[in-house]
């Protein structure tokens, strides 16, 4: 039998809502800061996101054999996931020094100007 436990079902649907109001917060974070590559994170959290979705079906439906395409397609999007997060993580990355070096350019022409 492969029924999941009452608390482990609890750890599957806690983790999706967390991961959902992660992107929602980040998100938000993106639009306060004015800093769009918060954005290019929220989204390269989707893939994960479907891949827990995958999961949570498969086990829902007591892993039935019909579904096993959903155990592909949760390895899939838990590798593409993975590339999409590492983007995001350098296009926030880049932004920040990106913003590091203007400051920098731009003290030294307040310098110049004294």
């Amino acid at each position: 039998m492969h029924t999941l436990s009452i608390p482990t079902w609890i750890i599957h649907v806690s983790s999706v809502i967390e991961w959902i109001a992660a992107i929602w917060l980040i998100w938000t974070y993106g639009e306060v800061t004015r800093n769009h590559s918060w954005w290019a994170l929220s989204l390269a959290m989707l893939p994960a996101l479907v891949s827990a979705m995958c999961a949570c079906t498969w086990h829902f439906f007591d892993n039935a054999e019909s579904l096993e395409w959903l155990v592909t397609l949760q390895a899939t999007m838990t590798v593409v996931g993975n590339f999409t997060l590492l983007i995001a993580a350098w296009l926030i990355w880049r932004s920040t020094t990106e913003k590091k070096s203007s400051e920098v350019t731009s003290s030294v022409n307040q310098k110049a100007n004294l």
